[in-house]
């Protein structure tokens, strides 16, 4: 199989089934606007002063890198410049920690006035935000300073895989035995939504020279995690799952539940699926995807609002974010075939942006599964 990096194909999916292609054109063009420029209810984009904007995660009312490194993604997928330029500017300003063992990492959380809620980083963000620079640089070109978008990227994922070696003091972002991303740089355990080998292919192609073989290596193990994390009958993962693949279930005291399949989880099969669209590389990408969608569509039809163990057994909470969760099933139709991938599909066209408190998230999904399925989330 050949992905979209070798064709330079992306498929529409929406226009597969039938759906006219200037209102899929439109769809994703309004999608990108309410999320921007929309009205206080729907909006979570601001702009502070001449050249700065933060993306405000609304449901807890803070600016976390990843709401930043999605911004800057989605801008840059969507050729607008001075909305990425604005965010990175913002991040480069308030969030990048200048000393201390996080030094040139991006603290994870700061107040809406600049003010950092964090000491630390997360790796999900760094990850996004590298990608994003590296598309900006390749689409628009570079500027200099922090707009040398190229250099700026390669600087963090120099600092993810080389802290704690000798005379750079500090905890890498990834398990450099394993080559599996943490959840947090001082823990042992990982997240599989944030597992991107597509990210990593392109990583290994435009990190520093010296770096090129340990993001090839990070791409191929991360595709063998996502097998083991990915319950074989259901496709559902956990929040934190350990190295082995099993789903954490400590620090509970700390974090809180997350050895469920629940809100950071859904990311994991949209990530399953673009590794498909733009590399094609495991076919059981497209297995997996399948799994999940028969799960969903064949036996919990009417639980789509669920909260479910990765083995499929119902909870009795609810989903925070069942937006996202139809957003992501959807896009799960880059891999998956057949008349459940047509189902889910069908939800998703017909489901509305997410209002209210809790959009944040949820809409973000939605933006990134809008472009993904109408052909418009690209290597650059």
């Amino acid at each position: 199989m050949a992905g979209a990096f070798e064709t330079g194909k992306y498929r529409n999916v929406f226009a597969e089934y039938g759906y006219p292609e200037a209102e899929i054109q439109r769809r994703v063009e309004q999608t990108f606007e309410t999320i921007f420029y929309g009205n206080e209810e729907e909006r979570f984009y601001h702009e502070v002063g001449a050249d700065m904007a933060y993306i405000e995660d609304t449901g807890n009312h803070d600016v976390r890198t990843e709401g930043m490194s999605y911004g800057m993604m989605a801008c840059v997928q969507m050729n607008r410049r001075e909305e990425f330029d604005r965010l990175w500017k913002w991040t480069r300003t308030y969030m990048y920690i200048e000393d201390g063992p996080c030094k040139n990492y991006f603290a994870w959380s700061c107040a809406t006035d600049g003010s950092k809620n964090a000491e630390g980083p997360a790796p999900d963000g760094e990850e996004y935000f590298a990608m994003a620079l590296f598309f900006a640089a390749n689409r628009w070109g570079n500027g200099t300073g922090i707009f040398h978008y190229a250099d700026e990227a390669r600087a963090i994922l120099r600092e993810c895989i080389h802290k704690g070696e000798p005379g750079h003091p500090g905890e890498p972002m990834w398990d450099t035995s394993r080559h599996l991303i943490k959840f947090i740089t001082n823990c042992n355990f990982s997240d599989p939504s944030y597992h991107l080998p597509h990210f990593y292919e392109l990583f290994a192609r435009w990190a520093d020279e010296d770096d090129r073989e340990f993001w090839r290596d990070a791409a191929e193990a991360s595709r063998a995690y996502l097998h083991l994390a990915c319950h074989p009958d259901t496709g559902l993962s956990a929040e934190y799952a350990e190295y082995d693949g099993t789903p954490h279930e400590g620090h509970q005291e700390i974090f809180g539940r997350h050895d469920w399949y629940y809100s950071d989880a859904y990311r994991t099969i949209a990530n399953i699926a673009m590794d498909w669209l733009w590399f094609g590389r495991d076919p059981w990408q497209q297995e997996i995807a399948g799994k999940l969608q028969s799960f969903y569509c064949e036996k919990q039809s009417g639980h789509w609002d669920g909260v479910f163990l990765t083995d499929g057994t119902l909870l009795r909470e609810r989903a925070l974010h069942p937006v996202a969760v139809i957003a992501v099933n959807a896009e799960a139709s880059l891999a998956a075939k057949g008349e459940n991938a047509k189902e889910c599909i069908r939800r998703f066209w017909e489901t509305p942006l997410r209002t209210g408190e809790r959009r944040y998230y949820d809409n973000f999904l939605y933006l990134f599964a809008m472009l993904a399925l109408s052909g418009n989330y690209r290597i650059y």
